[in-house]
């Protein structure tokens, strides 16, 4: 965050060291992504997570008065970001600016990978390796963006990145459709095919477990959120009960049944215990002008509960983003995406003919001992057995990396919405140094309704093999 504020003030000797400074950080993230003991392609994400974590922090921090003064002092009063002339926006610009950075820089990177099926491919590297190039990149875009005139960031805020942080939100309920509905089939699957009653139990625990807590969380919410003249937080939490309970009843009805028999209480309660926890957030979330939110009356740690609320949404943010970035089969049919394509006519050899590690060191020894190739030919061999022990890729891609970097851009888009209470912008007291995130009523509509999608969807696949059969067929 230093680096970007340096940067933007200082001069070309200040920018070039702090330019060697990140491409030396990036180096050594570099050899720790290769030395952990991960798959390639969970290094690549966690990389990925992380640029999104410390670009979702910064974003936030710019949100204060403090930081904003504290931009302007280092660029010299060159940049003001105050626009008293168009209202009262504080550091909201500012975090459209880097927001957008983030966005630019994985669409770019998506525009790169777009057709990238093998690891063969050249153009794979760009996404598993070169992080010192792509977080000098990242920094490149944040710098220029704090140059653009505000005028295009009014365009981006009110119209771009509404856009997109709806189609994030759209994304991330139908992947949680799609994950319920799978985690429930593995678990019978591996039951029917291992025959290990673990599998039962953990299926039979787990939904009971989030049944119970769903009705755990609608009891805080009636509790705590639901008192006399609170009749709009009395009507969120009343109608997600109904709903939960429709759902729940029709996930186990004769005629779902039959069309699925697949589906069940497991599916259920987990949109159930998802959606009232969405309902409770939005709840938690609320402006106390009503005196319904007893957390907005507490005091006392205020700036602790602040930043430790706002560093768990973004690394929530993250895990998610970084989930459902590499599960676009959800959205992409497999007729569009097919790994190691080039590789397609050749039969895969997953394991090496009999005697064929020892012919191949015994000729190996014998090149070396006729002076034929140097002693290290029998330790390169070696290595070159050990490096692919973590490549998880050697037969195709993991995920679809454009796919990826969209999910990542549109994600960036929803985090400005997020920090901006959706372009509900309005003053703090001076002495407010951070902002509490999501705090209005917008935020409120906002996860409310995406709740209510989450059980239509959910609703959907239940009554759509009922009603349309012959659409659904081969998805069972």
């Amino acid at each position: 965050m230093g680096m970007a504020f340096s940067c933007l003030g200082l001069g070309a000797a200040s920018w070039i060291t702090s330019t060697l400074a990140s491409c030396f950080s990036a180096a050594a993230c570099t050899l720790a992504f290769k030395s952990c003991n991960c798959n390639n392609s969970i290094a690549t994400r966690i990389g990925f997570a992380i640029i999104f974590l410390l670009n979702s922090m910064f974003s936030w921090v710019m949100l204060s008065d403090w930081a904003i003064k504290q931009l302007e002092k280092m660029t010299y009063d060159y940049l003001h970001l105050n626009c008293k002339d168009e209202g009262t926006c504080y550091g909201v610009f500012a975090v459209h600016r880097i927001c957008f950075a983030l966005s630019l820089f994985h669409f770019f990177l998506g525009l790169l990978v777009i057709g990238v099926n093998d690891t063969r491919d050249k153009r794979a590297s760009i996404q598993n390796g070169w992080w010192g190039p792509k977080i000098l990149l990242w920094i490149i875009f944040v710098i220029i963006s704090f140059f653009i005139p505000n005028g295009f960031f009014m365009f981006w805020g009110n119209y771009i990145a509404l856009i997109g942080a709806t189609l994030f939100i759209l994304v991330g309920l139908v992947l949680l459709v799609d994950f319920a509905h799978t985690w429930s089939e593995k678990c019978l699957e591996k039951w029917e095919e291992y025959n290990d009653n673990r599998w039962k139990y953990i299926l039979i625990g787990s939904t009971i477990a989030m049944l119970i807590g769903a009705i755990v969380l609608t009891g805080i919410m009636y509790g705590y959120f639901a008192g006399s003249g609170c009749s709009l937080n009395q009507f969120f939490i009343s109608f997600n009960l109904v709903l939960c309970l429709i759902v729940t009843v029709l996930s186990i009805s004769p005629k779902v049944q039959e069309a699925n028999p697949r589906s069940g209480l497991p599916q259920a309660s987990m949109v159930v215990i998802y959606c009232t926890y969405v309902i409770l957030s939005a709840v938690a979330n609320e402006p106390d002008d009503n005196m319904c939110n007893p957390l907005t009356r507490s005091r006392g740690t205020r700036t602790t509960t602040i930043v430790i609320g706002a560093l768990f949404t973004f690394l929530a943010i993250s895990y998610s983003t970084s989930r459902a970035a590499t599960q676009g089969r959800a959205l992409i049919t497999k007729s569009d995406y097919h790994p190691l394509n080039t590789a397609s006519a050749v039969p895969l050899m997953t394991s090496q003919p009999d005697g064929f590690p020892n012919m191949r060191s015994d000729t190996l020894t014998a090149a070396v001992e006729s002076g034929a190739m140097p002693a290290s030919a029998l330790d390169d061999d070696d290595d070159d057995d050990g490096y692919d022990v973590k490549d998880d890729e050697k037969n195709g891609v993991a995920y679809n990396y454009a796919f990826f970097h969209l999910i990542f851009a549109i994600a960036s888009m929803y985090v400005a919405m997020l920090l901006t209470n959706w372009n509900n912008v309005t003053t703090t007291s001076s002495d407010e140094k951070l902002i509490v995130i999501g705090q209005s009523y917008i935020a409120v509509w906002v996860k409310v309704i995406s709740s209510w999608i989450c059980i239509l969807l959910y609703s959907w696949t239940l009554v759509g093999p009922v009603l349309l059969p012959d659409r659904f067929i081969d998805y069972f």
